[in-house]
């Protein structure tokens, strides 16, 4: 690594999805950052045991475990890493988990290199975020619910079907559909 490399601060993206890490990857390059990338967790775990990222970014859901579990490892390997969670499965269950094992900031897919590197450092909440005027749709509630769920069962498919009274094949395919909108 060359001086000059060494002296951007570090970022590790782990994303299942190969063409959006390499625009990411591309995009915050050009604003300064030196960038590694990783497709699963246990490629992003391993990376990041090997050089502890001041940055990282990382999707919630991808093959085989979840990015909740790389957020809980970031954080114990480095508790100063500033992480981004991205998602196109957003939920205020994992939402909430995100933030409580480490992560600085949640944001749903898609979301620009700028809107990533602002979410890095936003330390303070938003008093001023527009509260909503109605509430969440029936579908939107049970998408929340069913996350909620899956997120006490670390994931586990067969439990969380069992917890919610429902056939497995019912669930996954409910989760194989995007989030309802709100």
């Amino acid at each position: 690594m060359s001086d000059h490399e060494q002296d951007k601060p570090s970022l590790l993206i782990v994303d299942d999805d190969i063409v959006f890490c390499e625009v990411l990857s591309e995009a915050l390059e050009n604003r300064g950052y030196s960038v590694r990338v990783a497709h699963d967790t246990d490629q992003g775990v391993m990376l990041a045991k090997q050089e502890s990222p001041e940055f990282a970014v990382v999707d919630l859901r991808m093959p085989g475990a979840s990015g909740l579990e790389l957020v809980q490892v970031l954080t114990s390997l480095d508790e100063n890493t500033r992480i981004v969670v991205l998602t196109g499965y957003a939920s205020v269950a994992t939402a909430v988990e995100a933030i409580k094992l480490g992560a600085k900031h949640y944001l749903s897919k898609p979301a620009d290199a700028d809107e990533i590197i602002a979410a890095f450092y936003k330390d303070q909440g938003d008093a001023g975020i527009t509260v909503r005027d109605k509430p969440l749709s029936v579908a939107r509630l049970e998408w929340e619910h069913i996350q909620k769920i899956l997120s006490e069962c670390d994931g586990n498919i067969s439990l969380t079907a069992r917890r919610l009274g429902m056939h497995r094949r019912t669930l996954q395919r409910k989760l194989s559909k995007h989030p309802v909108k709100d």
